[in-house]
């Protein structure tokens, strides 16, 4: 539960750099979003072993 939660903040964190890079064209804030997705992405994979590992409990 605990990664889900950073999942969430990482989302909430990178709402404004999200907007940034769309609706502004910062080209930095794009470098983080990416950053971001690359961060959700790992988070994403812990969660999914966590949720086999319980389900085989």
């Amino acid at each position: 539960m605990e990664n889900f939660q950073k999942l969430k903040e990482v989302i909430a964190a990178a709402e404004a750099d999200v907007a940034s890079f769309y609706e502004k064209g910062n080209k930095a804030a794009g470098t983080r979003v990416r950053n971001a997705m690359q961060a959700l992405k790992v988070l994403a994979t812990d969660i999914r072993k966590e949720v086999t590992e319980k389900k085989a409990q």
